[in-house]
């Protein structure tokens, strides 16, 4: 199909639906919000973190160990999923251990490994 065949060729809005969906759209602010969380989800390395977090909660060296990565690289990878809310912290005598924040997180990577495989 050419682009030609997606133009919108009425001339009538419908009113109905556009208050609809005005009514149902989020503050400018929020869509940000989702925004930046998205982004999170568009780095590969921190998709392999969560997924490591979906399996056991794990220190950064059992990250780096588990990736291939050096501790540094991970610590600035989990640094960001953290002030994101996507894992927390918890420490253990000198170690601290990572893990995801909520079901929400596993259900969104879920989600995601699901549609993939279709």
């Amino acid at each position: 199909m050419e682009q030609k065949d997606f133009e919108c060729t009425c001339s009538t809005i419908h009113e109905e639906i556009v208050s609809d969906v005005k009514d149902a759209m989020l503050k400018k602010s929020e869509y940000d919000d989702l925004a930046t969380l998205f982004k999170l989800f568009g780095d590969s390395t921190r998709l392999q973190i969560l997924h490591a977090l979906e399996q056991h909660e794990m220190c950064v060296c059992d990250l780096a160990s588990t990736l291939g990565m050096t501790k540094s690289a991970i610590s600035h990878q989990l640094k960001s999923l953290r002030l994101a809310r996507l894992v927390t912290a918890k420490r253990s005598g000198q170690n601290v251990f990572y893990a995801l924040a909520d079901q929400h997180v596993k259900g969104i990577l879920d989600m995601g490994y699901e549609h993939i495989s279709e």
